[in-house]
């Protein structure tokens, strides 16, 4: 088990790692969401031993490691900037940590050729780097980190700079690899959806803090307050200031949407109504609730559409299937589903109520 206890890392007067407490179990996948300068990877390289924390302690199975210097531990890192060794063959760059460690010649190219293969290296195996796409010299990268049978592997988004093709294949297969490894993982990402296709577990980061860790698809679900359900939503959390007053949310004082009965025991006041763009549709469903709303433009994206729109001053986004192209500045009714509404405390931003558990 890797323990953070009450991790920081301060460089001058900034915080870069909030005061951290996290413990990371064996065997397990471990999730870092957050957009870029959230803290992600000054979090692994602490994990690593490649910084020193200015305050708290890092354990791994109980040993105090927090000055062992990255040299000195089993650890295998991968980045979304690949790193090869230039004057080897690809054979050669995957085999080197088992030769480092002194494995015998049938192991090593038993393990080289069963992780060539996973990830699409047999034909490349007598080629150097530079004879490579930057894909193929990621799967390289990749692959290395596989063999090294490490106790804590490190990947700072590593499918970032692949083709969506084998980037989707990929990730379907880490998680099988993760499964059948005994080492912990910690995978980097921006990408809520790639936390979800993932799974295992979930630390979501916002400017240096961990607002909440916990089981993937639980923090999606149950965020524990808007900042971390706001890192969870790509396309952006859709918002909205409501007054909840007689089993109505009402906006300028006229009601606009019943409350759902998840909700119904949310205090009478102020509360800020959230939901996923995907939870708004053009035709009406079961449960849903119609809205006036005006376009401002619409994005196709092969098989979707992103569907900017405008309610009373608030900015939404609809996500919706198939191809629509929808003028701008058109009133239309747009279908919210009630039962995956949120509901937060204006002004602490905490949770009041997730949506419904039966929810899809």
């Amino acid at each position: 088990m890797l323990e953070l206890r009450n991790v920081s890392k301060v460089v001058g007067r900034d915080y870069h790692i909030f005061p951290t407490t996290l413990a990371l179990k064996r065997g397990t996948l471990n999730v870092l969401l957050g957009p870029t300068l959230s803290g992600k990877t000054s979090l692994m390289r602490l994990m690593a031993g490649l910084d020193r924390p200015t305050e708290g302690q890092l354990l791994f199975d109980g040993t105090d490691v927090t000055g062992m210097p990255v040299q000195k531990r089993n650890v295998a890192m991968v980045y979304q900037q690949f790193i090869n060794y230039p004057a080897l063959t690809v054979y050669e760059n995957i085999a080197s940590p088992m030769r480092i460690a002194g494995k015998d010649a049938a192991t090593i190219d038993r393990e080289v050729k069963k992780a060539a293969d996973l990830l699409r290296l047999t034909p490349y195996l007598d080629r150097t780097p530079l004879n490579l796409s930057g894909g193929q010299q990621q799967r390289t990268a990749l692959a290395r980190a596989i063999v090294k049978n490490a106790n804590l592997v490190l990947l700072d988004e590593p499918l970032a700079n692949l083709d969506y093709k084998l980037r989707e294949e990929l990730r379907e297969e880490l998680p099988k690899i993760f499964a059948a490894s005994g080492a912990i993982f910690v995978y980097a990402t921006t990408e809520p959806s790639e936390a979800l296709l993932l799974g295992g577990s979930t630390a979501t980061l916002s400017e240096g803090r961990v607002t909440q860790f916990g089981d993937t698809i639980r923090v999606y679900r149950e965020p524990s307050d808007l900042l971390t359900a706001r890192t969870f939503a790509d396309p952006p959390l859709n918002t909205i200031n409501l007054v909840h007053e007689g089993g109505q949310f009402l906006h300028g004082g006229q009601p606009i949407l019943p409350v759902p009965s998840h909700l119904a025991a949310i205090p009478s006041g102020p509360v800020t109504v959230a939901f996923q763009p995907h939870h708004l549709m053009l035709a009406p469903r079961p449960f849903s609730h119609p809205l006036a709303t005006r376009t401002q433009v619409s994005e196709i994206a092969g098989s979707e559409s992103f569907i900017h729109l405008d309610f009373a001053g608030e900015k939404w986004v609809m996500l919706t299937h198939g191809i629509h192209d929808i003028d701008p500045d058109q009133m239309i009714d747009v279908h919210l589903d009630t039962r995956h509404l949120m509901a937060f405390d204006p002004a602490t931003g905490a949770t009041l109520a997730a949506p419904h558990p039966t929810a899809a």
